[in-house]
């Protein structure tokens, strides 16, 4: 398989806070099996919420309400496991992680029990593409890199909530009406925007993007298209775009720096 976290330039160790939709979960996990491959420590959570993991994904789940404890309990089970997942509660009616507050990974962070924490830091209802709500994107300030991720299967599809998550917000900060084609113009419109999906990265937070589900030809041609607009836009732009499937064991994975 292909390292996604080579592709990413990720290393070295730190918090990473993933954004968007279309595969974050997938990435999440992806990310964390292979630094533990790798011998290094590793914590996944959320600052919102995620499904419990299978054992698959994660084979320790530490559940409190307290940092503290869950440093103490980490110092324990990294004995056996270099993965673990935390949480703050869970929702069994929703079979649902609830997660921490920003300050809380922080204190995580700083108690240098990880070498990687990953945080899924908003949430998308399943769905390809979102746009941030005034009360998302919840990303811990520590966050070392933001990882923004778009499933290219909402290409060319119509501006619905069948297939973007809050169109209403999206239809504001990218200028396509409702009902509208999705193209590629306005994913990097929602990409650059200061209310888009990379609302609220820390200015220090190397800013990658993750054009996923790209698993056919002409979604790959898309998400090139992408990186061609980027390249040429004037604003704040993300610093290294990955076009692939982050599901897919061996994905050819296409990484461009801007």
């Amino acid at each position: 398989m292909e390292r996604l976290c080579e592709k990413m330039k990720l290393c070295g160790g730190g918090v990473i806070s993933l954004v968007g939709a279309g595969g974050k979960t997938t990435i999440m996990f992806r990310l964390a099996n292979e630094f533990a491959q790798h011998g290094e420590s590793v914590m996944t959570t959320t600052t919102t919420k995620i499904f419990m993991p299978s054992k698959d994904q994660s084979s320790k789940i530490i559940i409190s309400s307290s940092a503290v404890n869950v440093v103490e309990q980490s110092k324990k089970y990294l004995e056996k496991y270099r993965h673990l997942t935390a949480s703050r509660g869970y929702l069994p009616s929703h079979d649902k992680l609830t997660g921490f507050d920003s300050e809380d990974i922080e204190d995580i962070w700083r108690s240098d029990v990880f070498k990687w924490i990953i945080v899924e830091a908003d949430g998308a209802a399943r769905k390809p593409l979102k746009a941030p709500a005034h009360h998302e994107p919840i990303i811990p300030v520590c966050s070392k890199w933001v990882i923004a991720v778009v499933g290219m299967d909402a290409v060319g599809k119509p501006l619905l909530d069948k297939w973007v998550f809050r169109p209403e917000i999206y239809s504001g900060i990218t200028g396509l009406s409702l009902g509208e084609t999705v193209k590629e113009e306005s994913i990097a419109r929602a990409l650059t925007h200061e209310n888009g999906i990379m609302k609220g990265c820390p200015s220090h937070a190397v800013r990658v993007v993750f054009l996923n589900k790209a698993d056919a030809p002409d979604l790959r041609a898309y998400g090139r298209n992408i990186v061609n607009i980027l390249s040429e836009m004037t604003v704040k732009t993300p610093d290294r775009v990955i076009i692939g499937s982050a599901g897919l064991e061996y994905s050819n994975l296409e990484c461009y720096d801007l």
